[in-house]
C-alpha cells in the first residue's frame, strides 16, 4: 500500500504547470495542514490499514517545501506507525525554499528521499520556464540535502523547449551527473490548457532525434531507464507501486486515491477541501478499464505485463510485435523495447 499527500501551494506558478497548485492562497496553509490529518484518519480506516503496511509515502505538490517542517508534525505523528520499517518516504522540494534547516527538520520527521524540481541548470532556460531559483541555488540545495544525510536524491529535468540544443542538454546532464544523486526524471515539455504556454507556438522543440539522444545520454551517464521518464541506480518504490496497480491513499486537495477497483477524488479547490476534507467523488472501474491501465502502465515501464493478462486476440498482436522486435518476452512477461512508442503499442494491442 502507498500513500500520497498533496500540498497545493506554490511561491510562484511556472509557465508550463497544470498541476493543482495555487500561488496566492498562502493564508490558508496552516488551516489546510490541520485538515489533512482529519482526512488521513478517515482514509486509514477506509483502507483498513494495518500497522507498518504502507511501503511508500510521497509528498508532492505544488511545493511541499513552502510549508514549514513543523507544520507536518501532526501528519507524521499519525502516519508513522503505519509506515513499514524500510518505507520510502519522499518529498518533492523547490531548491528556492528547501533550506538546509527545512531539509534537516523533514529528515527528523522521517523523510529519507528528496526530489528536487530543478528542470535545468541554464539561467536563461529557468527564466523561460518561470522557475524562481537560479542554477547556483539548485546546486546548493542538492549539496545541502547530501550534507544533512539524505542518501536518495532525485532531480527533474525538462527537455523539448525552444531553447534546447544538444549542447545545452549535454551541459544540464553533465552537471546533474556530477551531483550526489542516484535518480533522475526527464520530462518532455507539454503544452497544457490553462497555462501561459498553452496557446504559444514558439515554446517547444519537438525534435524526436533530440529527445532520443538525450534519453540515451542519461542512460550512458549511469542512470538506467526504468520508465518512460524515470532513470536511476535507485528505482523509486512509489513510482513502481503506481505502475503495479497497488492500492494508494490520496490525502489532500485533488489527491486521488485507489482501492481495488475504485478511485476517490477529493475536492480540488483548497477552500472547498477545508470545508469538508472527507468529501469525495467515487469512480468504479470496470475490469476492462483496469486491464487497459495494466497494459498502458506495463508498457511504459520495466515491470512489463504478465502473458496471461492478454486475451487470445491481444496475444496474436503481441506475438506480431515480438517478431518485429518491438516487444520482448522473458519469464512469461512481456516488455517494451521502446518506451517512446508505449502508447501506440498499447493502442495497437487493445484496439
Amino acid at each position: 500500500m502507498l500513500a500520497y499527500l498533496h500540498i497545493p501551494f506554490c511561491d510562484s506558478k511556472c509557465h508550463y504547470c497544470a498541476f493543482n497548485s495555487y500561488e496566492n492562497k498562502g493564508t490558508l496553509k496552516q488551516n489546510y495542514m490541520h485538515h489533512i490529518t482529519t482526512q488521513l484518519r478517515f482514509e486509514l480506516e477506509k483502507f483498513n490499514a494495518q500497522k507498518e503496511s504502507i511501503t511508500s509515502l510521497f509528498i508532492g505538490g505544488g511545493t511541499p517545501s513552502t510549508i514549514p517542517a513543523s507544520w507536518y508534525e501532526s501528519f507524521f505523528k499519525m502516519i508513522t506507525p503505519y509506515l513499514s520499517h524500510d518505507a520510502e518516504v519522499t518529498s518533492e522540494a523547490n531548491p528556492h525554499s528547501a533550506t538546509q534547516e527545512w531539509i534537516a527538520e523533514m529528515k527528523t520527521l522521517g523523510i529519507n528521499r528528496l526530489s528536487f524540481g530543478v528542470q535545468s541548470f541554464n539561467e536563461q532556460k529557468l527564466t523561460f520556464l518561470g522557475r524562481n531559483h537560479s542554477p547556483k541555488i539548485a546546486l546548493q540545495a542538492i549539496h545541502n540535502a547530501s550534507k544533512v544525510g539524505i542518501q536518495n536524491i532525485s532531480l527533474d529535468l525538462i527537455y523539448g523547449t525552444a531553447l534546447d540544443t544538444p549542447s545545452l542538454l549535454e551541459r544540464d546532464l553533465h552537471i546533474a551527473s556530477s551531483l550526489p544523486i542516484n535518480h533522475l526524471s526527464a520530462y518532455a515539455l507539454t503544452l497544457e490548457e490553462a497555462t501561459p504556454f498553452y496557446k504559444r507556438n514558439d515554446v517547444t522543440n519537438d525534435s524526436e532525434e533530440l529527445a532520443k539522444t538525450f534519453v540515451q545520454a542519461i542512460i550512458q551517464a549511469g542512470f538506467p531507464q526504468y520508465e518512460i521518464s524515470n532513470f536511476g541506480r535507485y528505482q523509486s518504490i512509489h513510482n513502481k507501486g503506481y505502475w503495479e496497480h497497488q492500492d494508494y491513499l490520496g490525502i489532500g486537495a485533488g489527491a486521488v486515491g485507489f482501492l481495488k477497483n475504485r478511485r476517490f477524488y477529493p475536492s480540488k479547490e483548497i477552500e472547498t477541501y477545508i470545508q469538508n476534507p472527507l468529501f469525495q467523488e467515487v469512480e468504479t472501474l470496470r475490469r476492462e478499464d483496469l486491464h487497459n491501465e495494466t497494459l498502458f502502465l506495463g508498457l511504459r515501464s520495466n515491470i512489463g505485463i504478465v502473458l496471461d493478462e492478454f486475451s487470445p486476440k491481444e496475444r496474436e498482436r503481441v506475438n506480431l510485435l515480438i517478431r518485429e522486435n518491438k516487444l520482448t518476452c522473458k519469464d512469461n512477461r512481456v516488455f517494451n523495447n521502446d518506451y517512446f512508442l508505449s502508447d501506440e503499442i498499447a493502442l495497437f494491442i487493445t484496439q
